[in-house]
């Protein structure tokens, strides 16, 4: 299986607080556009809030035709898999390769997440991938033992883009008037 049931639409349901599907499995086709609002990101009381769109794309290769659309202006991956399959560890290159690299984005703008299923609790806390993918931000996720924990997880990684995002318009503008 390709990423398929790693808990992509599960973390993404609970990271926009969407309740669309809960409580079944149904692979997603293609991609299924999630839109989120998240007011005061950046910890102040002032300021103005942010609109996120989550794609929650299906982890089956046969969607490829399809990754050049969801990649077209993204500002960030998060690429979640299942830390107790092996296939998973490896095909994260793959997605790293083709949803990073190839874009181009920073490693910055990658997140990884390890998803531990409800009732799974094998030894995959200390995961060691090898490079590059050991360079990028690695969260282990558990809804069931530490669901606030990973939504601070998310908006710090919202945050690190929203701040990114924030600089290369101020580079722009500054090469502009200059």
């Amino acid at each position: 299986s390709r990423f398929c049931q790693s808990g992509k639409s599960v973390l993404a349901n609970f990271v926009s607080e969407s309740i669309e599907g809960i409580g079944s499995y149904v692979p997603t086709q293609g991609v299924r556009i999630l839109e989120y609002e998240k007011p005061n990101l950046n910890g102040s009381s002032k300021g103005a809030g942010c609109r996120f769109e989550l794609w929650d794309c299906s982890g089956d290769q046969k969607f490829e035709t399809c990754w050049p659309a969801l990649m077209k202006d993204s500002h960030g991956v998060v690429i979640i898999f299942n830390p107790e399959l092996p296939s998973h560890l490896k095909e994260i290159e793959m997605w790293y390769s083709c949803f990073v690299q190839q874009q181009p984005l920073l490693d910055s703008q990658c997140l990884l997440v390890a998803h531990h299923k409800p009732g799974h609790a094998g030894d995959t806390e200390n995961l060691s991938l090898a490079s590059p993918l050991n360079k990028l931000k690695l969260i282990h996720s558990n809804l069931e033992e530490d669901p606030e924990d990973v939504r601070m997880e998310f908006v710090k990684y919202f945050r690190s883009i929203i701040n990114l995002l924030n600089e290369n318009r101020d580079r722009e503008e500054m090469s502009i008037i200059s």
